[in-house]
């Protein structure tokens, strides 16, 4: 109850105040926590996998990864706004373990931004579901909490009723890429029948993929057709 009274304050207290950088307090730019000198810091993808977004040589462009050339994945192509370092791994940290709530507000700007010069629109937004124990002890699913700003944004409604976790898997960021596989083998259910045939997943980070694509996989056997990935960094 603690937590969520918390959460309710930060959530009043960054929805009232004037933009300031997040970083150094200098005034934000285009009604973000962020000024210009601190966004020069984010690093965008260089060279990475067309499908995957998983970074490649300097010497290949517009190309597929190994792994998705060998087992492509269920999904139809990720959309990174940023490598996972730095401080956008500093914002995605502390929204998902340190109850920073209004994070969430400067994520989902940044990722918004992204999308607007490179990504189909799609029909609806899935922000990837937490299992209620999960939501339970957080307060929250940052992922809804980004999408929000997303959906805003872009103009696109968000569907966080037809799928849910059914499983209370364990933390991914404990397992290496097999035991990640395993842990999230069917943990995803479909609650209700989904119409849209364009769907856009969208989550915090993407490291192994073995999340979005075990979500992307029950999506397109209930019948979806394209199933993009839209995340705030890649690792």
């Amino acid at each position: 109850m603690i937590e969520k009274v918390n959460n309710w304050c930060n959530i009043i207290q960054y929805s009232l105040l004037a933009p300031s950088c997040i970083f150094c307090a200098s005034t934000g730019i285009g009604g973000k926590d962020l000024c210009s000198h601190c966004l020069q810091d984010f690093t965008k993808l260089a060279e990475h996998c067309d499908c995957c977004a998983r970074p490649l040589p300097q010497s290949i462009n517009h190309a597929l990864c190994g792994q998705c050339q060998k087992h492509p994945p269920y999904f139809n192509k990720v959309y990174a706004a940023y490598q996972h370092q730095g401080e956008i791994r500093y914002l995605i940290n502390q929204l998902k373990f340190a109850n920073a709530f209004h994070y969430a507000k400067i994520l989902g700007e940044l990722v918004a931004d992204c999308l607007l010069e490179n990504a189909e629109i799609p029909n609806s937004i899935i922000p990837v579901p937490l299992h209620p124990k999960r939501y339970q002890q957080r307060g929250y699913n940052q992922s809804l909490e980004i999408a929000k700003i997303v959906a805003k944004k872009l103009k696109t409604p968000i569907d966080h009723k037809s799928c849910i976790r059914s499983k209370n898997t364990m933390h991914q960021i404990e397992l290496n890429p097999q035991q990640r596989q395993e842990n999230i083998q069917d943990c995803f259910q479909i609650k209700h029948p989904i119409q849209a045939k364009h769907i856009a997943i969208l989550d915090d980070v993407i490291t192994t993929g073995a999340t979005a694509n075990e979500l992307a996989k029950t999506l397109k056997q209930a019948g979806v057709e394209k199933v993009d990935i839209w995340v705030c960094s890649r690792a």
